[in-house]
């Protein structure tokens, strides 16, 4: 009687503990330059310049190309540096954790577009990016 009244608490508490330990991932800082805000912005013979600069801010670098039409670049590049050091695990009988001296993780994000515009209004755009 008295086991079935403790035990499932017992449960509760030890799954509290094994969770409250786990290390979670630091996200990449929050930008516009997005392979997914790209497609949702940029549409071929409707975007204009200025929807372009309140979407994404101002380019990185303009130019121009071979006819004269106005080339926006815009790039940007992360690192996040991650502790990995943190390793809990739980199961029915057991729970408890590890840690290790040189445990950490980096990971690298850049994502450049290229926008073409003819007469202000994108006429072609190109987006690349990558992750490692």
């Amino acid at each position: 009687m008295f086991l079935k009244k403790v035990f499932p608490g017992f449960m509760l508490c030890l799954m509290a503990v094994a969770f409250a330990g786990c290390s979670t991932e630091m996200g990449y800082p929050k930008t516009p330059y997005t392979s997914g805000n790209v497609s949702l912005t940029l549409k071929k013979g409707e975007t204009t310049q200025q929807q372009v600069l309140e979407a994404f801010g101002a380019p990185n670098i303009v130019t121009q190309d071979a006819e004269g039409n106005s080339v926006w670049t815009y790039q940007t590049n992360a690192t996040v540096t991650r502790d990995a050091a943190n390793a809990n695990y739980w199961n029915i009988i057991l729970a408890g954790g590890s840690y290790r001296d040189s445990g950490f993780m980096r990971s690298q994000k850049t994502m450049t577009i290229i926008i073409t515009f003819k007469d202000k209004v994108v006429s072609n755009f190109k987006s690349l990016s990558t992750s490692f």
